[in-house]
């Protein structure tokens, strides 16, 4: 069998940078199985499937090299750029049906994409176990922590705390959840900045994370007063990405550029 596969470099304007996804397109879904072994053998952090299910309107599934997951930004982000760019779909928006629910995203005027995904915000970790667990993958005590619905949520005390921090990832596996996100209030054109964690998902840093933004956007929009917001994660590959805060749904934007086609043979 022979599958069509696109290597997608997502939030980011050029090449060798961003955050890469695989994209496949499926004319029905394979073996749960099958769809693991692909994502492992890509070694992306994550690859995205989907089955077309009306003229605007697909199936989407994400996996890790390890498991398949609920939520995933930047794949979401790769696929729309997949499907407008390589396969001819017409329109300005497409829609997903997902683990975490209907998803969208919309081509806007610039190029840009625009993800609508739920809103995921951050309630105060109470647990004193998790707190000791998390300072000690850090190296350092959070400001403040919080858990999302998947991961769990560490502010620290300023971006270039962020930006140079080497945690312990046993430890941070140790913690707890699907990932661990940190973050700071931003500089230099950046409202806040961040990285993410997850290396009991299989991946170890995720160089840019839409799914992280589905807590980051509601919380920084708390603290600066303000729905509109610019973003910077800045891993080793970094990524830019537009923000808006939407009561229960955000929205995330950021480019994407094309790095590889090719075809799948299993």
């Amino acid at each position: 069998m022979n599958l069509p596969f696109f290597w997608i470099d997502a939030f980011a304007s050029r090449v060798f940078a961003g955050n890469p996804a695989g994209v496949v397109p499926l004319e029905h879904w394979l073996p749960d199985d099958g769809l693991q072994h692909i994502a492992f053998e890509n070694g992306l952090a994550e690859t995205a499937f989907f089955v077309r299910t009306g003229p605007d309107r697909f199936h989407l599934r994400w996996f890790t090299p390890a498991v398949e997951v609920d939520l995933c930004g930047h794949a979401t982000l790769a696929t729309a750029f997949t499907l407008f760019t390589q396969l001819g779909q017409p329109g300005d928006r497409v829609a997903f049906d997902s683990r975490s629910g209907p998803l969208s995203v919309a081509r806007l005027a610039d190029g840009w994409l625009e993800l609508d995904f739920p809103a995921t915000p951050p309630a105060p970790e109470s647990d004193d176990a998790t707190g000791r667990a998390v300072a000690g993958a850090l190296g350092l005590a959070p400001t403040w922590l919080g858990r999302t619905r998947f991961d769990l949520f560490a502010v620290l005390p300023d971006a270039e705390t962020v930006r140079t921090l080497r945690p312990d990832l046993d430890r941070v596996a140790a913690a707890g959840g699907r990932g661990l996100i940190v973050t700071a209030a931003g500089g230099d054109g950046a409202d806040f900045v961040s990285r993410f964690f997850a290396p009991q998902s299989g991946v170890p840093e995720d160089p840019v994370t839409g799914s992280s933004h589905c807590a980051l956007v509601p919380y920084w929009s708390e603290q600066l007063g303000r729905t509109r917001l610019r973003a910077r994660q800045v891993s080793a590959r970094g990524g830019e990405l537009r923000c808006e805060a939407r009561g229960d749904r955000v929205g995330i934007a950021g480019n994407a550029v094309l790095y590889l086609r090719g075809q799948i043979s299993v």
